[in-house]
């Protein structure tokens, strides 16, 4: 199944009162969106009709969050479901992954695009394929590591899988706090060491299989329309 195909069923499937996406470029995810939507991107060109409400940032995803100060992406509300597919480099996702967060309950849910490399190449920091993931496929290792709370999906989808993060804590400050820490470890030099089982895709679950799991029917009814509270 094609990573679009999946997210829309995901989309129909989640029912998120609020979306936010990184990286938008031509906009057919962000199309997918049904809600209130967010869509960040330096340099997008929109080819797709988006029919939700929405609003479009020019800017980085850094730059969109530290514009934020104390004000959050939907007022009381929180992200329900975020798409983060922008700078292909390891601690941009890990930094978008932070950021994001902070803005969630745990009802949330956030899928990572690129998760499954087909070969070094492909996964190289420096880009030099035309279809390229780039080594954000490392963060999985991260959360696992450092983030046991957190519920990890790896989904086999086409081109270059996901990962859906649930049980998501908007205040664990634990990534934040050994950011610097964590990019020494992780961001290497290429060529990239991808293990056996991501090449393989044997740490994935089918799209079918990933979108019949109990965890999605559960967040929809654990769901609220409380305040933000953190924020307010």
């Amino acid at each position: 199944m094609q990573y679009l195909d999946f997210l829309d069923r995901f989309h129909a499937l989640l029912r998120p009162r609020t979306y936010l996406e990184v990286g938008i470029r031509n906009g057919a995810s962000l199309a997918l969106s049904r809600c209130a939507s967010i869509g960040i991107d330096p340099a997008y060109e929109l080819t797709t009709e988006i029919n939700a409400p929405h609003e479009l940032f020019e800017m980085t995803s850094d730059d969109y969050f530290a514009s934020l100060g104390s004000r959050t992406p939907f007022s009381s509300l929180p992200i329900d479901l975020a798409f983060i597919d922008g700078m292909h480099l390891f601690e941009f996702a890990l930094r978008d992954f932070i950021n994001v967060e902070r803005y969630c309950a745990p009802s949330s849910v956030v899928v990572f695009d690129d998760m499954l490399p087909r070969d070094v190449d492909e996964a190289a920091r420096e880009r030099h394929t035309q279809a390229w993931t780039g080594d954000v496929f490392k963060l999985r290792d991260v959360l696992v590591a450092l983030r046991p709370d957190l519920r990890l999906t790896v989904v086999d989808t086409e081109p270059t899988g996901l990962l859906i993060v649930s049980n998501l804590s908007p205040t664990n400050a634990v990534l934040a706090q050994r950011f610097e820490e964590i990019v020494a470890a992780y961001v290497k030099p290429d060529p990239q060491r991808i293990a056996p089982e991501v090449l393989t895709r044997s740490i994935a679950v089918g799209p079918l299989d990933a979108l019949s799991m109990r965890e999605w029917t559960r967040i929809r009814s654990k769901r609220t329309r409380q305040r933000l509270l953190r924020f307010a």
